[in-house]
């Protein structure tokens, strides 16, 4: 068995996501994208009926905005990881019949401006938890805000600050295969409670189920966790007003326990 270098990305944000991104679909295998889209797409219903475009900013490797263009909805992404974003091209590639309503944009959700107005915004697996610093977040709530038409409503995700408090992040180990590579993922969370945020240390290991050969390499992602009056703050200096809060998926009221977060601001 053989072993190349490790590849540190920890120093260096700009390049999270280069390693990971290859074996990103293949870890999430598990994740059910088609419950999580018809989650969104009813919220969409709810608070804007009318909705017709989307920008989903974070677009990773395209699976939701894919799967959001098949409910008829026109899908603008946008993704700042070069490996993703040729990830969602050759995804949009495979799905012809949906091309007239599905785009992606290579570009920073912090800065990117498009020529073109939507009827809501999502981010969505907690892209804005990836958003450490206030500059960063406030960047990322102007450019929402700054794509929607009046009335138009923004969907996201976030770490509920409560509940990273209460259960604190955890070591975990996640191993996933399919029939060329076996992928294992060690995560060694590192709470930093005075800066509410959490740097989540990953270690990967890629064997080549037919060589036995592996490869590895550690990047590290940094997440921010956030509390309700935080994001009422960021919403009204953003031009939104909250419209919704409830646990991601389950819509259950929000307490110490919920990890994750869904909010539904609409614009003013």
């Amino acid at each position: 068995m053989t072993k190349k270098p490790i590849k540190n990305n920890a120093q260096d944000k700009s390049e999270v996501f280069t390693d990971y991104a290859r074996y990103y679909d293949l870890l999430y295998l598990d994740k059910d994208y088609k419950e999580e889209v018809e989650y969104v797409a009813g919220l969409i219903r709810k608070f804007h009926p009318a909705a017709q475009n989307i920008l989903e900013l974070g677009s990773g490797t395209g699976i939701h905005a894919s799967l959001l263009s098949e409910k008829g909805y026109s899908i603008d992404g946008v993704e700042r990881s070069p490996e993703m974003l040729a990830r969602s091209l050759s995804l949009k590639e495979r799905i012809k019949p949906a091309q007239g309503q599905l785009n992606f944009h290579p570009g920073d959700i912090r800065e990117i401006r498009l020529d073109k107005s939507f009827d809501a915004v999502i981010s969505l697996f907690h892209v804005i938890s990836y958003q450490t610093t206030n500059k960063d977040v406030a960047a990322a709530f102007k450019t929402a805000r700054q794509h929607l038409k009046p009335g138009g409503i923004f969907i996201f995700d976030i770490w509920y600050g409560p509940a990273v408090l209460t259960q604190r992040p955890e070591v975990r180990i996640k191993r996933m295969s399919d029939e060329k590579i076996e992928v294992t993922r060690l995560a060694e969370p590192v709470l930093h409670p005075n800066e509410n945020r959490v740097d989540v240390n990953y270690h990967v290991f890629v064997r080549d189920r037919k060589t036995d050969a592996v490869k590895e390499f550690k990047e590290t992602h940094t997440m921010r966790y956030f509390f309700k009056p935080e994001i009422k703050m960021w919403a009204d200096l953003s031009g939104f007003a909250v419209k919704n809060t409830e646990e991601w998926q389950t819509a259950k009221l929000i307490d110490a326990n919920t990890w994750s977060v869904c909010f539904c601001l609409q614009a003013r």
